[in-house]
């Protein structure tokens, strides 16, 4: 039914009409038993009409939008709204308000069905149709860490495929997103550009803790003509802890799990003009066997400092190119001077324990350079004080 149609309703009864005897005139007389039926009574009953907002066959509605049903000449009982699969969106009704428990989904049909009852106290259903904004681009993302066990360094993160464009846009974004830790964390969110964002706790991780991340992000605007198409979750695990610090200067690379020193190993990490970042990093991904082309990194083929390796045992520490692995040809510098590309080199018998005794999420505190790790070159939510972290929030 189209919005502001009357819902047809049946005439109402008469529910106190019966048949009356006629009267005669003066002096007559009338045939025994004879009568005359008397005129119904009209009904007062009125029709209920239903008004919608959207209204019917609206497109390109908000899908921050909440539904508004209002009857003239009935009562709302109840309204229910559902998607072109028939599925029930959950919601409730606060008056002739219908507000949904979560955004709609852009580029989705609504039928709206809404419950009246008239005067005569008949139920009578109205429907109306609407559909949500189709997005020029679908705002895209990916959370990680993905359902694995992890290092005690490995935050939370959310990753979008083009920016988040205004503040306001990121703050609604981060409202969206629950973090549940058992046992209880604390932590915040905070951006690292327009298009990440992580969540850190106020130190490393606890061993053993759970993490659950609940993205409600389906129907949130995040630039023009851009909104995001669905929601999503993950799980992880935060495994036992272990800390690797590499001093720089004494070309030493210290391993500590869960609070003893396990292994020290000679080290030797980027020359003059290559020098290894110095902050705390962490594992981002492991790879036993790869070819490390320069070219990659913008050394290109020709240059003096042009190489094409093939490494083994390789643990990315950085999106700029520099990994911990095996370098057997670095071996006689290794504890001694720093002599590579900005890798952290070892010999292939500790580059094997290492890779072995590390997960992705384990922390390398870099120590001992003059360069620092900055944003967009890995993981740097550790590169900050909790309170200077928690300024990175978008809702502070």
């Amino acid at each position: 039914m189209v919005a502001g149609c009357s819902v047809q309703a049946p005439a109402a009864r008469d529910q106190g009409s019966t048949a009356t005897r006629s009267a005669a005139p003066a002096g007559s007389s009338s045939s025994a038993g004879s009568s005359a039926p008397a005129d119904p009574t009209p009904s007062t009953a009125t029709a209920p009409t239903v008004d919608f907002v959207p209204a019917q066959g609206a497109k390109g509605v908000d899908p921050a939008a909440t539904v508004s049903v209002r009857s003239a000449g009935g009562n709302l009982a109840a309204v229910t709204v559902r998607d072109e699969a028939g599925a029930e969106v959950e919601g409730r009704l606060d008056g002739d308000t219908w507000r949904p428990a979560r955004r709609l989904r852009p580029a989705t049909s609504y039928t709206v069905s809404a419950e009246v009852k008239g005067q005569d106290g008949a139920a009578k259903t109205a429907t109306s149709r609407f559909t949500t904004v189709r997005p020029t681009t679908v705002a895209k993302y990916v959370l990680a860490p993905m359902d694995d066990v992890v290092g005690v360094g490995m935050p939370a993160m959310v990753t979008f495929s083009s920016s988040v464009a205004t503040p306001q846009q990121r703050a609604e974004v981060e409202k969206h997103l629950k973090v549940t830790t058992e046992p209880a964390t604390t932590g915040s969110w905070g951006w690292l550009s327009d298009r990440r964002l992580m969540w850190r706790p106020e130190s490393y991780w606890k061993p053993g803790t759970k993490v659950t991340v609940e993205a409600q992000l389906a129907g949130l605007q995040t630039g023009e003509g851009k909104w995001v198409g669905r929601d999503d979750s993950e799980t992880f695990t935060i495994g036992r802890s272990q800390i690797s610090k590499v001093d720089m200067k004494t070309h030493q690379m210290t391993v500590v799990r869960d609070g003893q020193v396990v292994r020290t190993i000679p080290v030797t990490t980027g020359k003059d003009g290559f020098t290894t970042r110095s902050g705390t990093k962490v594992i981002m991904e492991k790879v036993g066997h790869m070819t490390m082309d320069s070219a990659t990194v913008g050394i290109p083929k020709g240059h003096p400092e042009y190489y094409k390796l093939d490494t083994e045992w390789n643990m990315r520490v950085t999106t700029t190119g520099e990994f911990l692995h095996a370098a057997p040809w670095s071996q006689w510098a290794q504890g001694r001077r720093n002599v590579s590309h900005g890798c952290t080199n070892m010999s292939m018998a500790n580059a094997s324990w290492m890779f072995q005794s590390s997960m992705v999420g384990d922390v390398v505190e870099f120590t001992g350079s003059d360069r620092a790790f900055r944003d967009g070159e890995g993981i740097t939510a550790w590169q900050y004080s909790y309170a200077d972290w928690t300024k990175k929030s978008a809702l502070r």
